[in-house]
């Protein structure tokens, strides 16, 4: 890994969307730009002490929003992963959410 891995993961998202597929096992993290699949995987592992079964990341792209009536502003992109724990494996972190 580049960096530690309290870099790669940046913070959880707590979004309805992520509530539903928390359901299955499923928890989203918004992650460092840089991060691929084998370092989340490791970092997700070694933070919250659980095994990963899969990962899967996707780039959000960052929306364009009208400031002041004139100027436009992009907000920047970020990364998302959806982390798959193995069967038995939770994290508290989420569990009184």
């Amino acid at each position: 890994m580049k960096n530690n891995v309290h870099d790669i993961l940046i913070e959880p998202v707590l979004a309805e969307k992520a509530d539903i597929v928390r359901e299955h096992g499923v928890y989203v993290f918004k992650v460092a730009i840089y991060a691929n699949k084998p370092e989340v995987k490791k970092a997700v592992e070694k933070v919250f002490k659980v095994k990963v079964e899969k990962v899967n990341i996707l780039v959000v792209k960052g929306k364009t929003k009208k400031a002041n009536f004139r100027y436009e502003v992009k907000r920047p992109d970020y990364k998302k992963a959806y982390v798959k724990l193995a069967a038995g494996n939770s994290i508290e972190l989420f569990e009184g959410i």
